[in-house]
């Protein structure tokens, strides 16, 4: 075989520690999968360490897995699902796919490869169906709900009693019995709409309500001082909607900036409303607290 430029086996050698990594990967993901999907990952590692196998020919060298990568690909798919981990490592892929173009002059193979490589995406965007993206849209509606009443609500309170225990206690009242009754309602509407099971999407609705009703309300028990305590619960909104977004652009392909910018204007506009809403009540009753 013809002795291939040092710059080229580097980038082989990179594609090979590539290979290696994603085969463990995806075995180790297809273990938590569901039986269908299993099979396919099974088939996209196989691949995988037969293109390990094809660029080792090239650079006669055994190159070690990222095992750092490994576990922590693996941990994703636990935490958040094998969907999300396995497309968000597909985004990385992309720019391997880019390197093996820059190869194709000296590795005619490189071709092939890179139209299988292509084919897994595809085929990846095929993998959504476990359970919890059945249900993404339930746990949509907690979130978004959450972050936009509660927010609103905070906003209001502060600027109405100003007095940070006091409105995180009835926060908390209000939040968590918004997170029982938009369950309730889910489970009501997914019983009569009959395409999810209504138990589960009530559950995830609530219990994503749930969350963030924590999320937003915790400042008010630790903080004295009503503005910071509204600073830090804004900024809070602001996280869980950028990571929730982020989840979901990944998982369904959704533009995130988009989203992203549309969920906060639309937050920040009702909470900024509800300050003045809170300012005048608070005057026009002359409360003092």
């Amino acid at each position: 075989m013809e002795s291939l430029p040092k710059d080229v086996l580097d980038k082989i050698k990179l594609f090979q520690k590539i290979e290696i990594t994603e085969y463990y990967i995806y075995k180790n993901i297809a273990k938590m999968a569901d039986d269908e999907d299993a099979k396919i990952l099974d088939r996209i590692g196989e691949d995988e360490l037969r293109h390990y196998n094809q660029w080792k020919k090239y650079t006669g060298e055994e190159v070690k897995p990222s095992k750092s990568m490994i576990f922590f690909y693996t941990a994703l798919a636990r935490i958040f699902g094998y969907t999300f981990a396995l497309k968000l490592m597909e985004r990385g892929e992309e720019k391997a796919q880019e390197n093996y173009e820059t190869v194709l002059a000296n590795v005619p193979e490189a071709k092939k490869l890179l139209e299988e490589e292509i084919a897994h995406e595809e085929e990846l965007l095929k993998l959504v169906d476990e359970e919890r993206l059945r249900y993404i849209g339930s746990m949509v509606l907690g979130v978004n709900d959450a972050i936009v009443e509660l927010s609103g609500a905070l906003a209001g309170l502060t600027f109405a009693l100003q007095n940070t225990l006091l409105v995180g206690v009835a926060a908390l009242i209000t939040g968590l019995a918004a997170a029982l009754s938009m369950g309730a309602s889910e489970y009501l509407s997914q019983r009569a709409e009959k395409t999810l099971n209504p138990v589960r999407a009530g559950i995830y609705t609530g219990l994503a309500y749930v969350i963030s009703v924590i999320i937003l309300v915790f400042p008010y028990f630790i903080l004295s001082q009503q503005l910071l305590a509204l600073s830090w619960t804004l900024i809070n909104a602001i996280l869980i909607i950028g990571l929730f977004t982020y989840y979901i652009s990944v998982t369904k392909d959704y533009s995130f900036k988009r989203e992203f910018r549309d969920m906060v204007l639309l937050s920040m506009s009702i909470a900024f409303i509800s300050f003045l809403i809170g300012t005048l009540a608070r005057i026009y009753f002359n409360i003092e607290i």
